[in-house]
């Protein structure tokens, strides 16, 4: 930039009657002046360009930054509850498991077969005792199980009733689950019939 103010005082120095050699000479030093001042012209529009660019980028990272860090740390405290809830239900379906295998077990245990004599009383007692437990776990168990077992286990038939939800189910539901609860009473309640009319006909006197 001096140099082409130089040139300039040097022009405004010219004799007021220039040679034509002197006159292309400082043609020539003028164009490369010029020329000189577009290509630093071009270098300051593209360094600005990247500046710009360089700009924008930082901008991003910041908001980009920003915007993940604040969904990052509320979907850790999402997936913390979530977590604490599903080892909440393990623990719950684990304890519902143990209960039901257990129940199970005493209900595989009665054997009315074995039943003699002046036992048959207190045996059918406490079979039905246990099966009033069986019942009573499955009832208070049932709701906490019935939308897991809907979805995941995908039961049909016969099996799918005792886990779907009752209150959409019409008569033959309530007979046919009726049935299934009664079944183990009625033919406890047969058998020790059976016995008590054994007992009156072998005991009657001859």
């Amino acid at each position: 930039m001096s140099d082409f103010h130089n040139n300039g005082d040097e022009l405004l120095d010219l004799d007021q009657n220039p040679s034509a050699e002197e006159l292309q000479n400082q043609v020539k030093r003028a164009q490369s002046e010029l020329m000189q001042l577009r290509e630093r012209q071009n270098q300051i529009e593209k360094e600005k360009v990247r500046l710009e660019e360089l700009t924008r980028r930082q901008e991003e990272l910041e908001h980009g930054r920003n915007e993940m860090a604040d969904k990052l740390a509320r979907a850790i405290i999402l997936v913390q509850r979530e977590t604490e809830e599903a080892q909440r239900r393990l623990e719950q379906l684990n304890t519902i498991q143990d209960s039901f295998a257990e129940h199970l077990r005493n209900l595989e245990e009665i054997d009315p077969k074995s039943w003699h004599g002046r036992d048959l009383p207190k045996e059918l007692t406490r079979a039905l005792g246990t099966v009033d437990e069986a019942r009573s776990a499955y009832a208070r168990s049932h709701a906490k199980i019935a939308p897991a077992a809907d979805i995941e286990s995908g039961f049909s038939g016969d099996e799918g009733t005792l886990f779907s939800d009752s209150g959409d189910q019409g008569f033959v539901y309530w007979l046919r689950n009726g049935l299934a609860f009664t079944l183990p009473l009625l033919s406890l309640g047969t058998i020790s019939l059976f016995v008590w009319i054994w007992h009156l006909l072998t005991a009657a006197p001859r």
